[in-house]
C-alpha cells in the first residue's frame, strides 16, 4: 500500500492504492471529481474501476462534496461513520449548509483558485456505515476511529500496519503550528478525539489541510489548550460579531 497526495480544490485528497484496488480517504470537493479520474488514469496507470471505495470523514463541502459524483459515475462504495439523522437536517442545517459552501469558495479564493462550483447534494447513498474499532471491508488493513468534535460523526482512519492515521479536520496546520477546526460543535468530544488519537501512538498524522505530519506531546497539549469550552459554531461566531458591533456604535 502506497499513499498518494493530490493538491485538491481546498483541502489534500489522499488515495491508498494498492495492486489491485483504490480507497480515496475522503470525499473531497465537487470540483475534484475529474482530477480524482485523471490522477488514476493517467498518473497511476490504473483502470478508475480500481477505485473501489470512498471513506466520507463528514458532510462538510471538502469532505463529501465529490462523494456521490464518484458513486454514479465510477460504482466505488461510499462508506462513512455512524451517525443518527442527516448532518443538514431542517431550517438550521440548510443555513449551516449555505454558509459552508460560502467558506469553502472563500477559502479556494483565499488560496488563489479559479471558481468552481462546489455545490453538492448533502445526502450520501452509503453503503456503509462503520463504528469505533470495525475494520474497512475490503481494506481490512484500515480501521474507523471515530473523532467527533467538529461534528458528531467525525471519523480518522487508522491504518494498522504502518500506524499511519488519516484524521481529516482534527486539526488545521497554519503557518506552521496547528489549530482545532471551525466550526466545532461538540468541546469535551473534540478534547476526547484529541486523546484517543495520542493514545494511539501514530507514526504520523495525516490531515486535510496540513499534509502528513507528527505531532509531539507539547503540540498535543497545546491543541487541547487552544480548544474552546464552549461550541465555536457559525451561528455563534454571527452574534458575538453582531453584538460587538452593537456595542461600538
Amino acid at each position: 500500500m502506497q499513499i498518494h497526495q493530490i493538491s485538491g480544490y481546498i483541502q489534500t485528497i489522499y488515495l491508498a492504492v494498492y495492486d489491485d484496488k483504490i480507497l480515496l480517504l475522503d470525499g473531497c470537493c465537487k470540483a475534484d471529481v475529474d482530477l480524482i479520474c485523471h490522477f488514476i488514469t493517467q498518473e497511476l496507470g490504473r483502470p478508475i474501476e480500481q477505485l473501489k471505495a470512498v471513506i466520507i470523514t463528514h458532510m462538510h463541502p471538502d469532505h463529501a462534496g465529490a462523494a456521490n459524483s464518484l458513486k454514479q459515475r465510477f460504482g466505488c462504495k461510499l462508506i462513512s461513520g455512524y451517525a443518527k439523522g442527516n448532518w443538514y437536517s431542517g431550517f438550521e442545517g440548510c443555513l449551516m449548509y449555505l454558509s459552508d459552501i460560502l467558506l469553502t469558495q472563500w477559502v479556494a479564493k483565499r488560496l488563489g483558485k479559479k471558481r468552481k462550483s462546489v455545490w453538492y447534494l448533502p445526502r450520501l447513498n452509503t453503503a456503509l456505515l462503520l463504528k469505533d474499532n470495525e475494520t474497512i471491508p475490503g481494506f481490512e488493513d484500515w480501521k474507523i476511529i471515530e473523532t467527533h468534535g467538529h461534528t458528531d460523526r467525525d471519523i480518522s482512519l487508522f491504518h494498522t500496519p504502518s500506524k499511519k492515521v488519516y484524521v481529516a479536520d482534527l486539526a488545521v496546520k497554519v503557518k506552521n503550528k496547528f489549530i482545532p477546526p471551525f466550526p466545532l460543535f461538540y468541546p469535551n468530544r473534540y478534547q476526547k478525539s484529541l486523546k484517543k488519537i495520542e493514545s494511539l501512538q501514530p507514526s504520523s498524522i495525516i490531515l486535510a489541510h496540513g499534509g502528513e505530519v507528527k505531532i509531539n506531546r507539547e503540540q498535543y497539549l497545546n491543541l487541547l489548550s487552544l480548544a474552546p469550552k464552549v461550541p465555536m459554531t457559525h451561528w455563534r461566531t454571527t452574534k458575538s460579531k453582531l453584538a460587538k458591533v452593537f456595542k461600538l456604535s
